[in-house]
């Protein structure tokens, strides 16, 4: 699905804490904005304190604007399935909760299909040792995190959970996908 431009095509992933997903893909070549937040839940315009009950069934997610004659989909999965664990259910790490689960909410049937198969292939290819709890499901009404949450990472990258979680998933994204970093 595009966004009002008409160039530009929307992504919607949850893999943990949102500061994570969010210093990665702001990195990527052909990404325009990525904005931290909430989805999957019942709550209308939660809070995060409220989504961190885990009562409000919202993941924590990244939106992400790109251009899909520059980075596609596809790509934008492998480095999702790449700097997240997808076999936990419900947790990344020491965060544990159903805000932090494993989620593509796709735009259109292609990027289902897209989400489907990579998970297959990825699957099959024995990456990790579980299978994968990702769920796939419907993008749904998008509710942007709080001001504070936005670039957290390039705004505190010396706070404890920033340097000790955060900093190791953009070196790993740094080392692994330099040929999509936007600056080399």
């Amino acid at each position: 699905m595009t966004n009002a431009q008409s160039d530009r095509s929307m992504a919607t992933l949850a893999g943990g804490c949102f500061w994570c997903l969010e210093a990665v893909f702001e990195n990527v070549i052909g990404v325009d904005r990525v904005v931290s937040g909430y989805m999957g839940g019942a709550t209308v315009n939660p809070s995060y304190e409220q989504v961190c009950t885990g009562r409000t069934g919202h993941a924590e997610v990244v939106q992400i604007s790109f251009d899909p004659l520059v980075i596609s989909f596809s790509e934008l999965l492998e480095i999702f399935f790449a700097i997240h664990d997808p076999t936990t259910k419900d947790r990344q790490g020491h965060d544990v909760g159903t805000q932090y689960r494993s989620a593509v909410f796709f735009h259109d049937g292609d990027q289902q299909a897209i989400a489907q198969a990579k998970i297959h292939e990825l699957e099959a290819a024995g990456i990790w040792p579980a299978k994968f709890v990702t769920q796939v499901a419907a993008a749904e009404t998008f509710y942007p995190a709080e001001d504070y949450h936005q670039g957290y990472f390039r705004a505190h990258p010396a706070q404890a959970y920033c340097a000790g979680v955060v900093a190791p998933k953009v070196a790993k994204f740094r080392q692994k996908f330099g040929d999509k970093l936007k600056c080399r």
